[in-house]
C-alpha cells in the first residue's frame, strides 16, 4: 500500500461514457429494439463530429424510441461492455485516492447501475420519460449537452473539494469539448478529429488505462 505521505495530488477524472468508458452508443442499442438503429447511428455520428446541435439531435433520436417497453433497458444494460483498461484505471485511481466520475449524453437508466457496480459516486446523464411502463419518445428534465457536461465537471470538483486545475476530462465527441476545455487536462480518447485537435492530449485507444502513464507524468 502507498503511504499517505507518498500520495500524489488528488485528481478528479471525469469520463464521457458512450464510446469512451463503454464500447457502445447506448441510444443505438435501444434503437435496435425499435428497428431504427441505422437511422439513429447516422445522426449520432454527425452529432459527434459537431455537425448537428446535440440537444436537437438527441431529441430526434429519442423520438424514435417511442412505444418501446421500459423493460428493453434491461436487455440494453446486459449488452454494455466496459472499454478495455477501465478496471485497471479504476483500481489505480482508487489506490491513489483519485475520484472518477461519469458524464453522459446517454441515459441515467443505463449509466447509474453501471456506476453503482463500479463504486462511482458522481454521475450526470439524461433521463428517458416513461409513462405506464412505455418510453414516450421524450426526455425528462434538462438535457446534458456540452455546457451541461462542463457544469457537471465543475460541480463534482466542488463537491470533492478538488481544484479545477486538478481535474481531467476524457471524451471522444463534440459534446465533450466544453468539459475538455474547462478541465485542468483535456484528453481526447479514440476521438473525432474536431476533438483531437482541441484537446491537450490525445490517446488513440483502445485501452483507457493508457491514461495512467499520462497522469503519472502530469503535474496539475
Amino acid at each position: 500500500m502507498i503511504a499517505p505521505s507518498d500520495l500524489p495530488r488528488r485528481l478528479l477524472i471525469v469520463s464521457d461514457v458512450d464510446s469512451t468508458f463503454i464500447g457502445q452508443e447506448v441510444i443505438e442499442l435501444i434503437a435496435r429494439r425499435a428497428g431504427a438503429e441505422s437511422e439513429v447511428a447516422e445522426v449520432t455520428e454527425a452529432a459527434m463530429r459537431g455537425e448537428l446541435d446535440f440537444a436537437e439531435s438527441l431529441q430526434a433520436r429519442v423520438a424514435t424510441l417511442a412505444g418501446l417497453p421500459v423493460a428493453v433497458l434491461d436487455e440494453v444494460r446486459a449488452d454494455v461492455t466496459l472499454t478495455p483498461g477501465v478496471p485497471e484505471l479504476l483500481a489505480w485511481a482508487a489506490e491513489r485516492g483519485h475520484v472518477v466520475a461519469l458524464v453522459s449524453g446517454g441515459f441515467h437508466e443505463v449509466v447509474d447501475p453501471l456506476a453503482a457496480t463500479l463504486g462511482i459516486r458522481h454521475v450526470r446523464a439524461n433521463r428517458l420519460e416513461v409513462s405506464d411502463g412505455i418510453l414516450t419518445g421524450n426526455l425528462a428534465g434538462p438535457i446534458v449537452d456540452r455546457a451541461g457536461k462542463a457544469a457537471a465537471l465543475e460541480e463534482f470538483a466542488r463537491a470533492e473539494d478538488i481544484a479545477l486545475s486538478a481535474t481531467v476530462a476524457v471524451g471522444d465527441g463534440a459534446n465533450d469539448l466544453d468539459m475538455i476545455a474547462a478541465a485542468g487536462l483535456g484528453v481526447a480518447f479514440a476521438a473525432k478529429p474536431l476533438v483531437a485537435d482541441q484537446a491537450q492530449r490525445t490517446l488513440p485507444g483502445p485501452r483507457l488505462d493508457a491514461l495512467i502513464p499520462l497522469l503519472e507524468n502530469w503535474t496539475p
